[in-house]
């Protein structure tokens, strides 16, 4: 409807234009498109004067937001002669109503949040709210684009917002509702505003075309309201462009050239083409909507959406049914969709999701076009995963596999027999692209040639948790070798098959991960079974109980009995042997028995004798040590400061014995210079003490220093 009462006339007789998106702008809530969830709810609030003081209105560009922000300040200052109170019926215009629809209104204060984002503009209104309204019954607020503000804005605005004077309200307007403060939000009635469907804005759109006296073609104001996505002033917009672009009468080609569009009937016509493996059709599809003036990528989105549609109708077949398709995409959709499977439409969908930045990006677009056209035509139809596994386990060609012009298998060969299918597929044409499959593939009896004999493959013997140890070692699988030394107890070893016992905190896939590693680092299958007999030690144990021998052996043995005896608090940390029996042999599995032989094996080793050597002149050093200690402990070094004024003596513990001052240096005023002179005479003695230590200790050691770190105790 017209702001001027529904009739176009008067904008002719003003000789001034008004795009249609202004002229036919809705003036009350009858006219809102699309929206009855906000009208209901705002009509229920008016007749139960549940009127909120403030409402956020949030949705895509287009879809009515400030138009409703207006409907619903003139609802609210809705007067007539017999009527004096808010209302939602607005069929006869009031005092105050046309001067609010065109945004002229003194009580009702429209404001761009984009170009008034400060703390200032907000204070602005914070001091106008108390002022009553010149007019009309409420002063109203309209705030668009919102998220703009800055967040000190918003904070200014919070406490006016949550308690407002009785006669103001807000009417806040944004694109992006992420963007608004929770706590603005939490003062705010919300009203989600929707995109408006395809069929409603095809509608509207002829009602306008017929109020202007423009002859419109169906498919052409289908094409208008697909391209507005959602927004009706973008279709009311796109349409006053075709109106000038076509000189009045609209038509589908007028559309389609002046948005760059492909024609909808070719687009579907190319999709057949590519499902077909037609690609000298579809690349010649392409070349003609290019001519025409059609955009590669808009081709290629196109084509997804076309791809979309057939899926969607595979599953819910009612979509056909919506007023923006036209007939042909309609029907054969619906074939398509009883005749493509999902695999096929799925793979088509993410190929042309790819493609399509591809092209927009490309400085050849329409090179790249086609170059995602023939990679569509040719991979389409190559098998999942799950079907190229199975086909090469049982040794036959993958479904789907690529043929050359003669027919000939791609991959080669001399025989072999191809797998029958129960496929469904449309003709080839002699485009020499592949032909895509229309149901998934049911597999046939055939029959397939054994394969010959593969070479057996040297397998390593494996006798003992050792020998797995082994190979564990050689591939470098730290983790599983651990695993195998602590959880795993072994019952027998066969060739092929292993029994074990584990213990109750291994992990639960070990004995699959044993069955796949073996397999892999011997070169032949291994049944890994659990056994209920009680197996022997785990390696770990093995370990533990040879450490705990071996440790028994070297304390019955009386030389390291007599070490340890000798120096009191020493620990046996580790026991190694040279030329020890090989840890990993055949009998590894089994526990250790202590040596019978009575003879210690630490008297048969002559690195040992030479150790008990050290060991004796070790002590004998220590004993000079601690003759030393006592010796310094007892000396005493005399320092000087002053000229002698001042003399410190120092024991060799460092401890002051003798501290001699001259009578002359006690002076009130000298404090601090008699201090000075003690702490240097006290630190000329510790000088001179350490000089005598170190060369008593130089004296004991041959002239070598202590080691880094040692020192005296004192």
């Amino acid at each position: 409807m017209s702001e001027a009462g529904n009739n176009p006339a008067p904008e002719k007789a003003r000789g001034g234009y008004r795009v249609l998106a202004r002229k036919y702008r809705p003036s009350n809530f009858s006219e809102l498109i699309g929206q009855e969830p906000m009208v209901r709810t705002l009509t229920n609030a008016f007749s139960t004067g549940r009127v909120a003081q403030a409402w956020m209105l949030t949705g895509v560009r287009g879809v009515g937001k400030t138009t409703t922000a207006r409907i619903l300040a003139r609802a609210l200052n809705y007067k007539t002669a017999e009527i004096d109170r808010p209302s939602v019926d607005l069929s006869v215009p009031g005092e105050h109503c046309q001067a609010i629809m065109e945004g002229r209104h003194v009580d009702v204060i429209e404001m761009d949040a984009a170009s008034h984002t400060g703390i200032d503009d907000i204070r602005d209104i914070i001091d106008r709210v108390r002022y009553a309204p010149v007019s009309a019954r409420y002063k109203v607020y309209i705030i668009d684009e919102v998220h703009m503000l800055s967040t000190q804005a918003f904070n200014g605005l919070l406490k006016t917002l949550e308690e407002p004077p009785p006669h103001v309200k807000f009417i806040f307007a944004t694109t992006e509702i992420r963007k608004v403060p929770i706590t603005v939000l939490s003062r705010c009635q919300r009203f989600d505003l929707r995109r408006i469907d395809a069929a409603m804005i095809k509608a509207d759109l002829k009602r306008i075309a017929g109020l202007e006296q423009i002859e419109a073609e169906d498919d052409a104001l289908a094409m208008v309201a697909r391209a507005a996505e959602g927004s009706m002033r973008d279709a009311q917009s796109i349409f006053d462009q075709a109106i000038a672009h076509s000189a009045g009468n609209v038509t589908a080609e007028a559309v389609r050239a002046m948005l760059g569009l492909a024609d909808r009937a070719r687009i579907v016509d190319l999709f057949e083409h590519i499902m077909r493996g037609d690609i000298a059709s579809a690349l010649q599809g392409l070349r003609a909507l290019y001519d025409v003036g059609a955009d590669p990528a808009a081709v290629l989105t196109d084509l997804a959406e076309f791809t979309h549609l057939v899926t969607r109708l595979r599953f819910v077949p009612g979509a056909a049914d919506d007023a923006a398709l036209s007939e042909d995409e309609r029907t054969r959709g619906l074939e398509f969709s009883r005749t493509l499977s999902v695999r096929v439409l799925s793979r088509a969908w993410q190929m042309l999701l790819k493609g399509i930045p591809e092209v927009q990006s490309s400085n050849r677009p329409v090179s790249a076009a086609e170059m995602v056209l023939i990679r569509l035509a040719h991979a389409a139809d190559l098998p999942t995963l799950d079907e190229a596994l199975k086909s090469l386990e049982n040794g036959q060609p993958a479904p789907g596999a690529a043929v050359r012009a003669n027919g000939a298998p791609a991959g080669g060969g001399n025989g072999g027999a191809a797998m029958a299918t129960a496929s469904v597929r449309m003709p080839v044409t002699p485009g020499g692209g592949q032909t895509m499959r229309l149901v998934e593939p049911v597999q046939s009896p055939a029959f397939v040639p054994a394969p010959e004999p593969a070479q057996e493959q040297q397998s390593v013997p494996v006798k003992s948790l050792a020998d797995i140890i082994a190979l564990a070692d050689q591939n470098r699988d730290i983790a599983f070798k651990v695993q195998i030394k602590r959880y795993v107890r072994p019952v027998s070893f066969e060739p092929g098959r292993i029994d074990v016992t584990l213990t109750e905190d291994a992990p639960k896939m070990l004995l699959n991960e044993m069955t796949s590693k073996l397999r892999a680092w011997t070169g032949r299958s291994w049944l890994v079974s659990l056994s209920k007999e009680e197996g022997g030690q785990t390696m770990a144990e093995v370990e533990t109980t040879r450490r705990e021998i071996a440790f028994s052996d070297a304390r019955a043995d009386p030389a390291v009995a007599a070490i340890l005896a000798r120096f009191p608090g020493a620990k046996i940390i580790d026991v190694r042997i040279p030329d020890a029996p090989n840890e990993e042999s055949e009998d590894a599995d089994q526990p250790i028995e202590p040596a019978s032989d009575a003879t210690s094996i630490f008297e048969k080793d002559q690195t040992m004798k030479d150790l008990l050597g050290l060991m004796g002149k070790a002590k004998e050093m220590q004993a000079k040590f601690q003759s030393m200690q006592e010796e310094i402990a007892n000396l005493e070094a005399t320092g000087q400061a002053g000229g002698g004024l001042v003399n410190v003596t120092l024991t060799g513990k460092f401890e002051m014995k003798v501290l001699k001052i001259d009578p002359s240096l006690f002076k009130e005023d000298e404090v601090e210079i008699l201090e000075d002179l003690i702490l240097a005479a006290h630190n000329d003695a510790k000088v001179k003490v350490e000089q005598i230590m170190q060369e008593k200790t130089k004296a004991l050691t041959a002239g070598l220093p202590l080691p880094p770190g040692m020192k005296l105790p004192f």
